[in-house]
């Protein structure tokens, strides 16, 4: 199987378990502190569905310096959001 349908399968799962956890937390059956942990991971899928757009289809897996730089301000960013999340 090509580099470039895995990562597509991928992002199709990534995708399909963000949606499964936005519409458990959006119809209740997570609350407190499971519905921030669930808002959390929603974030978390989303870093990871960045991180594989740039490796396969940008192919930044070609590039490792590069890679490092853009995973390092992805990873960054995250971490912000991830911030500005759990204070609000």
């Amino acid at each position: 199987m090509a580099f470039v349908t895995r990562a597509w399968l991928l992002l199709l799962a990534l995708s399909a378990a963000s949606t499964v956890l936005s519409v458990a937390v959006a119809r209740g059956a997570l609350s407190g502190s499971a519905a921030t942990f669930g808002g959390g991971a929603i974030l978390a899928l989303a870093w990871a569905k960045a991180r594989t757009i740039l490796n396969a289809y940008l192919r930044l897996s070609e590039a490792p310096v590069f890679r490092r730089g853009f995973g390092l301000v992805l990873g960054l960013y995250a971490l912000l959001l991830l911030g500005l999340y759990l204070s609000g």
